[in-house]
């Protein structure tokens, strides 16, 4: 667990880079063309920046092994990187909005819109490719901090498309002059106008990104239990053994804290059996259900079945 956590901190070292090119490619395509879309994208890609170097943290403290103030180890810590990106997130949103609402009663021109594309088309395929390897990764070692990450920069890769297709819009409008006079008419400036409006849209797809972000993270917090999948993968497997031996087991409770599942459950077996017959059975138990996960820390506790008090939790 150690050395696997540890040795995830090269992809955080891989978004950090990544964050930095594209912040100083949407920043020049912002210089070039005035677009506060542009300047949207670019902040957004500032929070990609500071949640990596986050990341990179968390995961080497993630990684140390559990000591003795920490005997559940330090995998929760991932939640502060989560929950931090999504507040970030939403403050990003906000000074997207604020940008933004000052354009809508007085749109300006944009400039050299076909270069301002083009560096954003660049800047995109960087963040889709790192967001890709991230996602993948992510779910391969069950790092909600990686996987987080990498969702995010999906979502500012959605975000640069819309960006683009709506400043290729004003473009291909600007060169006609009769779309130009049309869009006087409506009353809209030109279409310029569409550029705030783009921006304000991306900040709201980015508010929904951190409110996501932030409720994964109070689930954690919370110690919520594993998904129904896993749930169900525990039960198949101890149902195996109820079905095949003469016990019972009750008590089932599961959580996860980062990439770690934990799980306990109580195993009935009949009385006459000694200690020795359920330890074993206990352990052929546990050692089905490791074989099901990664990463699972398996609690049972052994109760003679016709004890009544033992049915109770």
């Amino acid at each position: 667990m150690t050395n696997g956590s540890k040795s995830l901190t090269k992809y955080a070292w891989l978004s950090i880079a990544a964050a930095i090119a594209t912040i100083a490619l949407k920043s020049y395509a912002y210089w070039l063309t005035d677009s506060v879309g542009l300047l949207s994208d670019a902040l957004e890609s500032l929070i990609n920046l500071v949640a990596a170097i986050i990341m990179l943290v968390v995961l080497n403290i993630s990684s140390r092994p559990p000591d003795a103030d920490h005997a559940y180890g330090h995998e929760k810590v991932e939640y502060f990187s989560s929950g931090a990106e999504g507040i970030m997130i939403l403050l990003a949103a906000f000074s997207i909005c604020i940008a933004a609402w000052g354009r809508l009663s007085a749109p300006q021109p944009l400039q050299q819109l076909d270069i301002g594309i083009a560096i954003s088309v660049v800047a995109s395929v960087i963040n889709l490719i790192v967001a890709k390897i991230l996602i993948t990764v992510g779910k391969k070692h069950q790092s909600i901090t990686l996987e987080s990450d990498g969702k995010h920069l999906m979502t500012d890769v959605w975000t640069t498309v819309g960006i683009i297709l709506g400043i290729a819009l004003i473009y291909t409008a600007n060169h006609f002059e009769i779309s130009r006079n049309y869009a006087l008419q409506l009353g809209m400036n030109g279409w310029e106008i569409l550029d705030p409006i783009i921006a304000i849209l991306v900040a709201i797809n980015i508010v929904w990104a951190g409110l996501q972000l932030i409720r994964r993270t109070v689930a954690g917090l919370l110690d919520t239990a594993l998904s129904i999948e896993d749930q169900q993968l525990i039960v198949t497997a101890l149902e195996q053994f109820t079905t095949s031996h003469d016990i019972a087991y009750h008590a089932l409770r599961t959580r996860y804290a980062g990439a770690r599942r934990f799980m306990s459950v109580h195993i009935l077996v009949p009385g006459n059996w000694t200690v020795k017959e359920g330890h074993d059975l206990v352990e052929l138990i546990e050692q089905q259900i490791m074989t099901l996960f990664d990463n699972i820390d398996i609690d049972t506790h052994i109760e003679p079945i016709e004890d009544s008090v033992s049915w109770q939790h």
